[in-house]
């Protein structure tokens, strides 16, 4: 057979990483300032870039005439369109249904599956990650001009809240972004690649810490600290003490650094501690919600309220303790109320939704996923294996996302990341043994 004689070393870069770009895509488009004010009201470029890759990934399947998943992979990735289909006929009108139903089938079905597909080995998996740190380190350079400059997000009365350039309406964005990067470089630098490679890592997790201190979001601390617990204990118990060793001590002298910034993190971390004996406004507003979501799950157990029904039926189950509202300020935008409508709770959220059922087959294919990565990346330890380091990666960010779902639910402009990540651990849990070794 015939072979086509191969490419200049100027032009097979691009053309061998061609199909992974459109994966690259969507997390450029994070970068782009949002627009609306970043309410969620509405989608985001991300999420219209997300959507071409789906279709993209649809053309290539036809054109190259191949099954696309494995018997396992359709099972594990298909399991939450079960419950996502009977919570959308128990909506409350056709077009909160349609509504929720592309939502959900977007950021955990078929963005995921076409992210796993469109990456074929490690050096496409490594091209996401890196793009994933970028992202992370221009919105953390952002969110810390913020800070210092006092232009961000309200916070305590003052504008110093790091934002990047999700605007005070998704305080959570650039925290979520800037934990990814955290998780990746990580895993990047505890793997078994080139020196350099893991030295850069190295610097940009030292660097990234910085933005995410100055987030203030205490979901993501303890999802991020969680998560690289697991990652250094899975690398080596040894590399793990030199690593938190050096990870204190830079923790310290950022810290120490930040003036009048400290006692605002010493009160903010403590306060993680004072859920119960003085909480604040907005714990109490959690812990509302919470409660109102388990007694919507008591009311429809096994299939829900329907899909965006949480809203309709907040004010009949919770208590007198919650607020209207929260107020959002600063990073270029006007003082607004803005209304809870989730409680800030993924599992919860599909509970209230969609029932035992929906929660079952969520939460069951999130597991999954989570189980066979950590199986693979067992294997990967090994001596002869390779791919450490995208299997610390793949697992770190399912295993941040499962503990952020804790505090938090899909929603704003970096929602399209969330599925995005889920592919990435989509491809290392479920994808050929001979992908993950290339």
């Amino acid at each position: 057979m015939l072979t086509a004689p191969p490419l200049p070393a100027t032009a097979s870069a691009p053309r061998r990483f061609l199909p992974v770009l459109p994966v690259v895509a969507i997390v450029a488009m994070m970068a782009l300032p949002v627009s609306g004010g970043g309410d969620g009201g509405g989608g985001t470029i991300a999420d219209a870039v997300s959507g071409l890759v789906v279709l993209y990934c649809a053309i290539r399947l036809v054109r190259d005439r191949r099954r696309p998943l494995s018997r396992t992979a359709a099972v594990v990735l298909a399991l939450p369109v079960v419950g996502i289909a009977l919570a959308a006929a128990g909506a409350a009108s056709p077009g909160a249904g349609i509504t929720g139903l592309v939502r959900y089938l977007q950021i955990f079905v078929l963005v995921p599956a076409a992210v796993m597909l469109l990456i074929r080995d490690r050096r496409d998996a490594r091209l996401v990650v890196w793009s994933l740190i970028g992202l992370a380190l221009w919105q953390g350079a952002i969110g810390v001009h913020q800070y210092v400059t006092g232009t961000g997000a309200s916070y305590m009365g003052e504008e110093i809240r790091a934002v990047g350039t999700f605007g005070a309406a998704d305080v959570m964005g650039m925290a979520t972004v800037v934990s990814f990067g955290i998780v990746c470089s990580l895993g990047l630098a505890l793997g078994a690649g080139p020196g350099r490679q893991r030295t850069v890592a190295a610097l940009c997790s030292l660097a990234l810490l910085l933005p995410l201190a100055l987030s203030f979001s205490r979901g993501a601390w303890i999802a991020t600290a969680v998560t690289c617990g697991a990652q250094l204990a899975l690398a080596g118990m040894r590399r793990a003490v030199k690593v938190f060793a050096v990870v204190a001590a830079a923790s310290v002298i950022l810290v120490g650094g930040l003036g009048v910034g400290t006692a605002m993190l010493q009160e903010r971390i403590s306060s993680i501690t004072q859920v119960a004996d003085a909480p604040d406004q907005s714990v109490t507003d959690r812990y509302t919600m919470w409660a109102a979501a388990v007694d919507m799950w008591r009311d429809q157990p096994l299939t829900g309220v329907g899909l965006k029904g949480f809203p309709d039926h907040r004010d009949g189950h919770a208590s007198l303790a919650l607020s209207s509202g929260s107020d959002t300020e600063g990073a270029g935008a006007g003082f607004k109320r803005q209304p809870l409508l989730s409680p800030h709770n993924m599992y919860l959220l599909i509970l209230s939704e969609q029932g035992l059922l929906g929660l079952l087959a969520l939460a069951g294919s999130w597991l999954a996923l989570l189980v066979c990565g950590l199986r693979r990346l067992f294997r990967a330890r090994r001596p002869a294996s390779r791919g450490l380091d995208c299997a610390l990666v793949a697992c770190g960010l399912l295993t941040w996302q499962l503990v952020d779902f804790a505090y938090a639910d899909i929603g704003g402009p970096s929602t399209a990341l969330t599925a995005v990540l889920f592919g990435l651990g989509a491809w290392w849990a479920l994808a050929s043994e001979e992908a993950g070794d290339r």
